[in-house]
């Protein structure tokens, strides 16, 4: 096979968006370039075209790619559901929920067994694949049976780029550390290195490099910037808060709801686009302050997040934001939340068969938890019971276990093509639930929805800001950004001597 692994010395050290570029950068080049990743453990996922479940970080590296994505590219994906367990995604559907312990125990072998598959179709499909790793490669307490770093690049048989995180300080300490670390055959893989996030003259670096090179007798490929505000997903919890940390100061306050077990945030990029909106993440009640809307989105375990929300009293901090007026839309678990009820009828949300919870109550309806998950991409059009204009089409997709019945007529909020009605659209917009990841990636709906909350404030409303227009840019602008500071011709060399030995 003919390829490349990105590995890091840590998580977040920029790897998923590396790759992300290096994607862009080959299929500029005219390459037919796939993104990989054996095992993803994320609850930021993304829909295939065919209704299967992937990392979120392989459905935009795909984008990148200029292909479609498919399940072959992220064939293990496991979504936490407490600090002890989590759900595998196993070929895009869900297979089953184990605690660490029992994945380890009794998913190995099937595991490297659906690697083994998954490579073996993207090699007869593609020319090059591009492999992501996760976290270290050098764990030393989880090396016997991994499925994420060194045992794939074997299986590919690729070499390995490792990158490492200057910013976070230590970077001679963990290069140095994670290569001395490794078995002497996984050493021998290790063709490059990447320094990632520098901040300043990059010049002034060169002794650094030198060094480096010396002392390992592997080449740096580059020193790559640190790139603010690049727009493409994370997947690591630490990305999570850092992506809107530099969010700018606007009229408009809108307060996320971080829960613990928080899904496809992705949801909220749209906001970081509009100029006069700022996003800030509520966890505690200190934190929730006066918003102009408040958003609850998606969770992996709604009733575990709902019992957190009163716990710390936000529950009561949303009912009064509600109740004085305030905007507020729940997406999927957000959406559950608002609800009158949840039943846990399987035993799919907490392990608890028929555990009944009582929601925010501002929505007419109430959620029950099935053991089949669905996953599907949607669209529709507004329900006529709005009285919003239907012939603007929204776009997104579901990735939910429960399902909600509304027992009040006239209050659904789309009409979609499968010819369902979806979501709840009350006090003439105030208070929105739905399960359609993506809902603000929907330009003009986004706008409206704004419009609406800048006319309450007294504000002057704007014209729609057509973020799809910049989606495709920004692949090209960070595959640029960085081939200005990486070594690419010799990472091919590297990849073309490697794949002929």
């Amino acid at each position: 096979m003919k390829g490349v692994m990105i590995q890091g010395t840590a998580s977040d050290v920029g790897k998923s968006l590396i790759v992300t570029a290096l994607c862009r950068m080959f299929a500029n080049d005219g390459k037919r370039v796939v993104p990989f990743k054996s095992q993803n453990m994320s609850n930021n996922s993304y829909v295939t075209r065919d209704g299967k479940e992937i990392g979120r970080a392989q459905g935009i590296q795909a984008e990148a790619a200029k292909i479609e994505a498919t399940v072959w590219m992220n064939p293990i994906l496991l979504k936490p559901r407490s600090n002890q367990d989590s759900e595998i995604v196993y070929l895009g559907k869900s297979l089953k929920t184990l605690s660490g312990r029992g994945y380890r125990d009794t998913f190995y072998e099937k595991g490297l067994d659906v690697i083994k598959q998954s490579l073996d179709q993207l090699s007869s499909e593609f020319e090059l694949v591009v492999i992501e790793g996760a976290g270290s490669p050098v764990e030393i307490n989880l090396k016997d049976r991994e499925l994420v770093n060194m045992k794939v690049a074997e299986l590919a048989g690729v070499p390995v780029i490792l990158v490492a995180d200057i910013d976070r300080g230590g970077v001679f300490a963990s290069i140095v550390g994670t290569l001395e670390l490794l078995e002497p055959d996984e050493r021998q893989r290790v063709a490059g290195v990447i320094i990632n996030k520098f901040r300043g003259d990059i010049s002034l670096f060169q002794d650094g490099i030198d060094w480096l090179e010396k002392k390992t007798g592997i080449p740096v490929l580059g020193v790559l910037p640190y790139v603010e505000n690049h727009m493409i997903d994370g997947e690591d919890s630490l990305s999570i808060s850092q992506q809107f940390t530099a969010s700018k100061k606007g009229n408009l306050d809108i307060a996320v709801i971080q829960l613990p077990f928080i899904s496809n945030y992705n949801d909220l990029d749209p906001f970081l686009y509009e100029e006069d909106v700022s996003i800030r993440w509520v966890k505690q009640a200190s934190e929730f302050g006066t918003p102009d809307a408040v958003i609850i989105p998606g969770t992996k375990s709604t009733i575990n997040d709902l019992n957190t929300l009163k716990d710390n009293q936000i529950d009561i901090l949303v009912q009064n934001h509600i109740d004085n007026g305030g905007y507020v839309v729940g997406i999927c678990g957000g959406y559950q939340i608002l609800g009158e009820e949840i039943i846990d009828e399987a035993g799919s949300d907490t392990g608890i068969a028929n555990n009944i919870v009582r929601g925010l109550g501002y929505i007419p309806g109430r959620t029950i938890f099935y053991e089949e998950k669905e996953t599907v991409r949607a669209a529709g059009v507004y329900h006529e019971n709005t009285g919003l204009s239907a012939n603007r089409k929204l776009e997104g997709y579901e990735i939910h276990l429960g399902k909600t019945v509304l027992h009040q007529e006239g209050c659904s909020f789309l009409s979609l093509e499968n010819g369902k009605e979806e979501g709840y659209y009350g006090r003439n917009g105030q208070i929105i639930g739905t399960y359609l990841h993506h809902l603000f990636h929907n330009d003009e709906w986004r706008n409206h929805w704004l419009n609406q909350i800048r006319k309450s404030k007294g504000l002057h409303t704007k014209e729609t800001t057509y973020i799809r227009e910049y989606l495709d840019k920004r692949y090209d602008k960070i595959a640029n950004r960085m081939k200005e500071h990486l070594n690419f011709e010799l990472l091919n060399d590297i990849i073309n001597k490697w794949c002929s030995k």
